[in-house]
């Protein structure tokens, strides 16, 4: 199967539906990892199919585990997965293993840990990134167990090579504690605490400086329980497992859904009206980021929450407050409150995230040059981001003007870098680089933040020369209270400024740079070029016949397709032109092929320009329509046709207000 390279989201409107959320990262790779562990066959229901928990499953196979699928369960109406697990009991049958565990952190740190105090001997490797993020701490506490870790690249980072212990290590130091850092991440926590029970003698971890993401403690902490071990805590200081603690299986257990997940749709509902309700989590879960909702109330968000839904809409007067906040709760859907303050009044300062910087890439700096992109003014710090949004944005949160984006947004191989960024569409169309990097965590993102989203609506409407559907446009746009787009003048424009300018009409490299630079605005009738009010002679036949030259130019079309796309802007837009409806908006809400004769064409726009005090010859004016059709209906630059889904309006015998009537009636039927 072929990824593609990019996505593009349209210019988005409003957010409002309901998302069954996909089962939690953190729990499905927790609960598989001590389903293994454990005596005794497990069921494990809804867990979360993605990149990461792949990685587990097939790490838990190559070592021995019995896992076996048993299909998705429809019962639910949940795309999560089933699996069984046959437990081990600590004891894995394989002994001498390679595993390949890619960038998945909640797989390769615990099965470092349960492996390194199991007895055999594995080599675990990962992605490049996965070699960048380090284990140290962890690699060091299991040392202080009589662990037998080396490094097979840069000291204190993976790949990692573990062995037998040697018969004169011991298997425990000191007083039966050690020690792990906890700024660092709290995955090294969790992986030790999961694999304790492993030593069948009582062990205390002490915590080394201020526990970052402590709510991932209480997963790991929750989750052991359920398989039957309790540990003993001093606060965040100390943790204990007793003595002949053993994991015994629960029988059957339900993975919630992912409230990380959960954040991106929550804001969606705040940004674009709402209500946007998420299904899986809500204030029985067991997951810290559930308080990522708490965070979007300061900003102005109306929040309800059930025992498993939590529901967002947006303030009641439309304005976003930006937010000083300590993250240290919410540390992944943090990274979703960075999008959402571009929509805020005010400067955003979000702290205390220095676990970004350790992540799936670097995401302090990550998200510091992506949101750049946007216009956002933006200051970076050890463990801080602070966000302004770019001035535009600030008209109003709810029905911001068009963000100007500079390049596309890259990922950085990050789902929730890509996941994260799908929210700036709110104020602009966005292309997001590398989308497939979504299945770390929710291969069908893009599709479900689509079916609560509704893109800000186009209505396009295409015809030959003279057909009179700039007139027509302009006019239902006129009576929607939407912005309008004449396409063709784009292409007028474009040859007036390279008359101007001395470039030759057939300099395809010359015209598209001229092209990518020319300033052009609209207000009302009125068109300016460069600064500079457009006269008469834009509509006249010599710049009409310029125009359909460097418009039929491949790479001409290309340099304008970005100004046509940022004419797409709330409440909607009206377009017109030749391609409005099959290349630049192919999304759009209405398509219109609007023709007449070639006789009726030439008689309207002979009137035109005698109503305008300028000469004109009938018979020139026909031969001139029909030449520019025949052109335009041959050129291999999206040739002039009607496209399938286009519906045919022939104005031949129709006044203006009729077909005015037409298109309105057509769009309210098709209007989303």
């Amino acid at each position: 199967m072929t990824h593609p390279e990019y996505i593009d989201l349209p210019p988005l409107m409003s957010a409002h539906g309901t998302v069954r959320l996909p089962g939690s990262k953190s729990i499905s790779n927790r609960v598989l990892l001590l389903a293994a562990l454990s005596t005794g066959v497990t069921m494990v229901r809804d867990l979360l199919h993605s990149d990461d928990t792949e990685r587990m499953l097939e790490g838990l196979q190559a070592l021995g585990v019995a896992v076996e699928s048993q299909g998705n369960n429809v019962l639910r109406q949940c795309s999560g997965q089933a699996y069984k697990v046959t437990g081990c009991g600590g004891d894995f049958p394989v002994k001498e293993a390679s595993l390949f565990l890619g960038n998945a952190g909640t797989a390769f740190r615990p099965l470092t840990a349960a492996l390194a105090l199991s007895g055999g001997s594995y080599q675990l490797s990962g992605v490049a990134r996965m070699h960048e993020r380090p284990i140290g701490d962890l690699v060091n506490a299991l040392r202080m167990l009589g662990a037998n870790i080396d490094y097979l690249g840069n000291e204190g980072f993976p790949p990692l090579q573990i062995s037998p212990p040697s018969p004169q290590s011991s298997p425990l130091k000191g007083e039966g504690v050690v020690s792990v850092r906890g700024d660092v991440s709290s995955q090294f926590l969790t992986a030790l605490l999961m694999a304790l029970p492993l030593l069948n003698r009582e062990v205390t971890v002490e915590v080394v400086g201020e526990l970052i993401s402590k709510p991932y403690i209480e997963i790991t902490l929750a989750m052991m329980a359920r398989f039957g071990v309790a540990v003993r805590r001093d606060g965040w200081r100390s943790f204990t497992v007793a003595e002949g603690s053993r994991y015994a299986s629960p029988g059957e257990i339900y993975v919630e859904g992912d409230a990380s997940s959960a954040s991106y749709f929550l804001a969606a509902g705040l940004i674009g009206g709402g209500p946007v309700r998420v299904e899986g989590v809500g204030r029985s879960s067991i997951q810290g980021d559930v308080r990522f909702a708490e965070e979007l109330e300061k900003m102005g968000a109306q929040i309800s929450m059930g025992d498993n839904w939590i529901e967002a809409r947006a303030p009641l007067d439309g304005k976003l407050q930006a937010i000083d906040l300590d993250c240290n709760h919410i540390p992944d859907a943090a990274m979703t409150l960075a999008v959402v303050a571009l929509f805020a009044e005010g400067t955003t300062i979000l702290r205390n995230i220095a676990s970004w910087r350790v992540k799936e890439t670097d995401r302090i700096a990550a998200m510091a040059a992506e949101l750049r992109k946007v216009g956002a003014t933006v200051e970076e710090g050890a463990d801080f981001i602070r966000i302004t949004p770019p001035p535009s944005a600030l008209d109003s949160a709810l029905h911001p003007s068009p963000f100007t984006l500079h390049g596309s947004i890259d990922t950085y191989d990050d789902h929730r870098m890509a996941m994260c960024f799908s929210l700036a569409a709110f104020g602009a169309g966005i292309r997001i680089n590398d989308p497939k990097c979504v299945a770390k965590t929710f291969p069908e993102y893009f599709s479900a933040f689509a079916s609560v989203t509704q893109s800000v609506p186009v209505i396009a409407i295409d015809g030959p020369s003279a057909s009179g559907k700039g007139t027509v446009a302009q006019r239902v746009a006129d009576q929607l209270g939407f912005h309008y787009l004449d396409s063709g003048a784009l292409y007028r424009l474009l040859a007036m400024a390279a008359e101007r300018d001395g470039v030759a009409l057939d300099d395809e490299s010359a015209l598209s740079e001229l092209a990518s630079g020319i300033k052009i605005v609209f207000k009302g009738e009125q068109i300016w070029l460069d600064g500079v009010l457009a006269g008469d002679e834009l509509r006249g036949e010599a710049c009409a016949a310029a125009a359909s030259k460097v418009a039929g130019l491949p790479m001409v079309r290309q340099a304008l397709l970005n100004k046509q796309h940022a004419f797409r802007r709330r409440p909607g837009l009206v377009t017109d032109g030749r391609d409005m409806g099959s290349v630049v908006f192919p999304d759009a809400a209405l398509k219109i092929f609007l023709t007449a004769s070639a006789s009726a064409r030439a008689e309207r726009r002979y009137k035109q320009l005698k109503e305008k005090g300028m000469d004109a010859n009938m018979l020139d004016l026909l031969q001139d329509i029909r030449t520019r059709d025949e052109r335009d209906i041959q050129r291999s630059a999206a040739p002039l046709q009607q496209y399938p889904d286009a519906i045919l309006l022939d104005t031949t015998t129709l006044t203006i207000g009729q077909a005015v009537e037409f298109v309105l009636n057509g769009y309210q039927c098709k209007a989303p």
